[in-house]
């Protein structure tokens, strides 16, 4: 006779290995969770925290999936190859939208709403992309696709923001990384199999409208995971663009973000034709240093989320900073293949983290009643960064050449730069 884990209910079995005895604890604390209320909204908050990150993976599978598709959609339909950038531009302009309309969109359906409806729409723009025969069709259909990407992305990163610890938001965009990763994998499948395009977005959609179905069935849990900020969807106070601008400290964590993230898109659009014009490496080589990017970049916001449990936000910032200027300062030297990739590596591992540590540091510097608003704002502005940067570079490259890419990397590099050391001047909440 032995007393089951937590409770005084006699119980009689034989404990043959130690696996048998940790899945009774494992039971006896979920239905600890369910007697006592405060262990309760604990179990609550990791399952949904778990959801968000599945949510989150989601939003990653889009990103990716045009670039790995689109050597076979323009070889299909007859399109000119610059035609991506027509598409691309839609999409941007349907994530920028949302982003800066997203605090007011929240306010009035909630956090879960927001995330379901903007999964669904994203989910079935896919499935339009499927069915597409001309480049109107795709822009059209490329608009709602951005629109519901914007929307999610401000809406998760809040709620992360408020409710769980810096080390979760690493670990959120760390989610977002998996899902840019196997897009592009699951389509290359597709296409090895039969060539067919279409198929992979239909697979696509399959995943995604799967997503949205876990998040739909899994929002009641929304409602019972209580906290210190349970109604911020209510209490969020909605700025126009003018009031989040004039907020101290608005203007140079925006500069802040758009230099990281127009270094990440200068990667992820120009390194591999920076190495290939200026290293000398195949184009398949150099398709493998930015998928080095992408690892490092996944590396350095799983990293930071162990980092950020011991360092505040501000500290993890300025190491992955350093990191990153080692890294632009290491491609600058035609130095042999492995230290280019390595350095490639460095720029994801350095600059990933930055991201997900500004968007926890917002409630705290701008407040909890704003921190929408003011996400919302930020990623707006960080989506034009990202859209803009690669158009302006390719103008530039075009005249000079893409030898210029490490220098434009530094360029971004020292506007961040500045206007983090604007930013960290501005106090947070311990």
């Amino acid at each position: 006779m032995i007393k089951l884990y937590r409770f005084n209910l006699p119980v009689s079995m034989t404990i043959n290995t130690k696996k048998t005895l940790f899945y009774n604890r494992c039971l006896c604390d979920i239905i600890y969770s369910y007697q006592f209320p405060g262990k309760r909204r604990v179990f609550m908050a990791t399952v949904l925290l778990a959801v968000i990150f599945v949510a989150y993976i989601g939003l990653g599978i889009p990103d990716s999936l045009l670039g790995a598709a689109w050597p076979a959609i323009y070889g299909d339909l007859g399109l000119p190859v610059s035609y991506a950038s027509y598409i691309t531009a839609c999409t941007y302009l349907g994530t920028i939208t949302s982003s800066f309309m997203s605090g007011r969109v929240i306010k009035a359906l909630g956090t879960a709403r927001v995330t379901v409806l903007s999964t669904a729409l994203t989910a079935f723009a896919l499935l339009a992309f499927s069915f597409s025969g001309n480049i109107i069709f795709f822009c059209l259909i490329a608009i709602p696709l951005g629109l519901g990407a914007g929307s999610v992305d401000t809406a998760l990163n809040n709620y992360v923001a408020l409710n769980y610890k810096a080390s979760s938001v690493n670990f959120l965009h760390c989610s977002y990384g998996v899902g840019v990763s196997i897009s592009p994998y699951l389509m290359s499948l597709a296409l090895s199999d039969t060539g067919d395009w279409r198929r992979g977005y239909r697979i696509m959609f399959i995943i995604q409208i799967s997503i949205a179905l876990l998040l739909l069935v899994t929002m009641p849990i929304w409602k019972k995971v209580k906290s210190s900020s349970q109604t911020e969807d209510e209490e969020a106070v909605v700025l126009s663009l003018r009031d989040a601008l004039g907020l101290p400290g608005a203007k140079s964590g925006i500069g802040v973000l758009m230099g990281s993230c127009a270094i990440e898109s200068l990667c992820l659009v120009w390194a591999g034709t920076f190495l290939a014009q200026t290293r000398e490496m195949t184009a398949e080589m150099a398709a493998r240093a930015v998928t080095v990017y992408f690892i490092g970049m996944t590396a350095g916001r799983f990293l930071s989320g162990l980092l950020s449990i011991k360092l505040s936000g501000k500290k993890v910032m300025v190491i992955g900073q350093c990191v990153t200027l080692a890294a632009i300062l290491l491609i600058m030297f035609k130095l042999p293949m492995a230290a280019t990739y390595a350095g490639l590596f460095m720029i994801g591992l350095g600059n990933g983290p930055l991201f997900p540590s500004m968007t926890h540091l917002i409630p705290k510097v701008f407040g909890k009643s704003v921190s929408q608003s003011m996400i919302g704002t930020l990623m707006g502005f960080s989506s034009i960064s990202i859209f803009l940067t690669p158009f302006i570079f390719g103008q530039l490259a075009g005249r000079f050449g893409s030898w210029l890419f490490p220098y434009a990397a530094l360029a971004m590099y020292a506007v961040m730069m500045i206007s983090t050391a604007f930013f960290i001047r501005r106090p947070a909440d311990k």
